[in-house]
């Protein structure tokens, strides 16, 4: 006969061998230890009852899940950009250059790229660019028009 202890680890079962009476130490001064031992059907139903706060959270994260998206809070107002449209020619540096002759031009062109979402450096003539407010002035933004 096997035993599995709550921890999950096999151990063959003990075969005791009573020794008679008299040499037997009385009952207080044996060391008592206390194993809980399971069966099959107690495993499952402690799984069963183990498992219980982790789908009730699973439920009531799914339900209410999308609560944050259809909350009552207004909406960010919308924001107008400066745009410049790519003329034959023109690159990053140039328009960045064009918009903003006292900024450094590496910074210009790292705000352009990532507010347009840009991940490389090309161009398609009459592509329409927003320009990072920062750097938009209105003589700027209309020579590159």
């Amino acid at each position: 006969m096997t035993t599995i202890d709550v921890a999950g680890v096999y151990r063959p079962a003990r075969v005791r061998v009573h020794a008679p009476a008299t040499t037997r130490a009385p009952a207080s001064a044996r060391a008592r230890t206390t194993r809980l031992r399971l069966t099959v059907r107690g495993r499952r139903a402690l799984a069963a009852v183990a498992s219980v706060p982790a789908v009730v959270g699973l439920s009531l994260a799914i339900v209410s899940g999308g609560g944050a998206l259809a909350s009552d809070a207004p909406a960010a107002p919308a924001v107008e950009f400066a745009t410049v449209s790519v003329q034959p020619g023109d690159s990053l540096w140039t328009i960045a250059e064009t918009i903003a002759p006292e900024a450094d031009p590496r910074d210009v062109v790292d705000g352009i790229m990532r507010l347009n979402g840009l991940t490389s450096s090309a161009l398609d003539v009459g592509q329409s660019l927003a320009i990072p407010r920062e750097f938009a002035t209105p003589a700027g933004a209309a020579s590159g028009d």
